[in-house]
């Protein structure tokens, strides 16, 4: 179980700083245009989540690699994941032509994307699920016993 733990974590995590990368490199209004074709946010809003989501995908994606707190980064990509998900798939429901956004510019939605990021969202829930469970484990241990001081 460790193994897969840790394959799963690695995996998301590359993916997650990939994708910040792929956003960071360019300015970030390239970013907020491709927010703002979804035409769900008010301006401000397009411009906050266009200056800080791949900053937060990079933190993320840093702390499944690392490891740290693997419980709480696996929900928060789980989240994330489940909002681009749902977001894409209305998207595409709506007949909308846009760029996804998910790794920079050119790649419109399609059956493809969804797909993709489905699956990508199944592994955040399993990498949670498996995690909660093995820190649950490991939390379930009794507590050592002192021995009272001898006085």
């Amino acid at each position: 179980m460790r193994y897969l733990i840790l394959t799963l974590r690695v995996c998301l995590g590359v993916m997650f700083v990939y994708a910040a990368y792929v956003k960071l490199r360019d300015p970030w209004l390239m970013f907020a245009m491709e927010i703002d074709a979804y035409q769900l946010l008010p301006q401000w809003a397009v411009l906050f989540v266009g200056r800080t989501l791949p900053w937060g995908e990079l933190v993320l994606g840093l702390a499944l690699l690392s490891g740290i707190g693997l419980r709480y980064a696996a929900a928060g990509a789980t989240l994330l994941m489940g909002v681009f998900f749902t977001i894409m798939t209305v998207t595409f429901l709506r007949g909308m032509q846009i760029d996804c956004g998910c790794f920079g510019p050119g790649e419109k939605i399609s059956i493809k994307t969804l797909i993709r990021d489905g699956a990508l969202f199944g592994i955040c829930l399993a990498l949670w699920i498996l995690a909660s469970r093995a820190s649950r484990r490991i939390g379930d241990r009794p507590e050592p016993q002192l021995r009272p001081a001898l006085s």
